[in-house]
C-alpha cells in the first residue's frame, strides 16, 4: 500500500485482508455488499437455524450482522479497530427467508475512538434494528505490509 491509495481502494484492501480469517461471518453466510471509507454494507439471509422459539430471527444473529458491518467500517482506514461498546434496539422482527441488510456509517472519530451507526433493514426496506457502536483503535494497521 502506498500513501496515494484512494480511500475506497484502501477500504477494499482492508476488507480483503480481513475476510479470509473471518470465520464467524462465513458461518452465518454474511456477505460483504460494499465497502468504502468509514462505511460498509453487509447482508444475510435468515435461515431456519437462526429462528427463535417464536419463529422470528434470534436477536443475536441480527446483532452479529450489524456488528460485522460495524467492524468492516471501523477498519476501512487501515487502522485496526475493535468494539469498545455496542448497543442495539430491535424495531421489528425478521423471519426465515428474509434478507437483512446492515448499513454502517461513521458518525464521529477522534483520537483512538470512533462512533458508528448501523441500520438493519429487511427486504422491504423496513427498519429491523438500530445498532450503535463505539470503536477503539489498536496501534497497528489492518494490512500486514503496512507494519
Amino acid at each position: 500500500m502506498n500513501d496515494k491509495t484512494d480511500p475506497r481502494t484502501l477500504a477494499e484492501q482492508c476488507a480483503q485482508a480481513m475476510w479470509p480469517n473471518d470465520r464467524a461471518t462465513h458461518s452465518m453466510s454474511i456477505r460483504l455488499e460494499s465497502i468504502d471509507e468509514d462505511r460498509a454494507v453487509m447482508s444475510m439471509e435468515v435461515r431456519e437455524n437462526m429462528l427463535n422459539g417464536y419463529g422470528m430471527c434470534h436477536g443475536g444473529y441480527i446483532f452479529s450482522l450489524a456488528d460485522n458491518a460495524f467492524a468492516y467500517a471501523t477498519n476501512s482506514r487501515n487502522q485496526a479497530s475493535v468494539a469498545s461498546h455496542c448497543s442495539i434496539d430491535f424495531i421489528r422482527p425478521a423471519y426465515g427467508g428474509e434478507t437483512l441488510t446492515a448499513r454502517a456509517e461513521m458518525l464521529h472519530r477522534t483520537g483512538r475512538s470512533g462512533l458508528y451507526d448501523v441500520m438493519v433493514t429487511n427486504d422491504k426496506g423496513e427498519a429491523v434494528a438500530h445498532f450503535r457502536g463505539r470503536s477503539s483503535r489498536l496501534n497497528k494497521p489492518v494490512l500486514p505490509e503496512s507494519e
